[in-house]
């Protein structure tokens, strides 16, 4: 619908995710709704805070997955810098563990990515009214998910232990003591069950804990 047939104040909402003609085709899709207007589109999440206060959405739409940073930790940094802006997360891996960190974050919905167009629109609207919206298969997975063994110091030294950095640069990069970083990896593999820090990561990862 053109834009001058838009009511006066449309929904406004940002867009982040790193697909490009994915994010581009469901832009398209969400700019044809009549009161829904696309303010924003950003490819990765350290992108997210700067161009929601620059374009100040109703609502961001966040990929979990994203280049820089997690739509999660993005959504936790938006409650305090842009407390007026509701938060829709999207997955495409319903990971256990990803629900309750949505909702630790503040967001006020947690849905599959390749959910149907209607039902995102649906949703957008939703959560401007003070509901949360959560797909019904997604919140089944998370009622059976283990609850996370690992500290937040943990997940943070497992996390910048991914690329391979050695524990004494880790421990340059998270300003800790180097025994400190060593110790979170030695918890974080036995927490996990894994062999070594390495299957730690992917075992964390695959439950939706980082």
């Amino acid at each position: 619908m053109p834009r001058d047939h838009r009511p006066a104040k449309s929904i406004r909402v940002l867009l982040a995710g790193d697909q490009g003609m994915t994010h581009g085709a469901l832009a398209l899709l969400l700019g044809m709704e009549p009161d829904i207007s696309v303010v924003a589109q950003v490819p990765a999440g350290d992108a997210i805070v700067d161009a929601a206060l620059t374009h100040r959405p109703d609502v961001a739409l966040l990929d979990i997955e994203l280049p820089d940073r997690s739509g999660l930790d993005a959504a936790a940094e938006l409650r305090d810098q842009a407390p007026d802006c509701r938060v829709l997360l999207l997955t495409t891996h319903a990971r256990p563990g990803h629900l309750h960190r949505a909702m630790a974050a503040g967001a006020a919905g947690f849905l599959v990515k390749d959910a149907p167009v209607e039902e995102l629109t649906t949703a957008i609207r939703r959560v401007l009214t003070g509901e949360r919206v959560i797909d019904p298969a997604l919140a089944a997975t998370a009622r059976d998910a283990v609850p996370n063994p690992l500290t937040p110091q943990e997940c943070d030294v497992l996390k910048a232990a991914a690329d391979g950095t050695a524990p004494i640069d880790i421990a340059t990069r998270l300003n800790l003591p180097e025994q400190t970083v060593h110790a979170c990896l030695t918890s974080a593999t036995a927490k996990t069950r894994a062999g070594n820090h390495r299957e730690a990561l992917r075992e964390a990862r695959r439950q939706g804990w980082l």
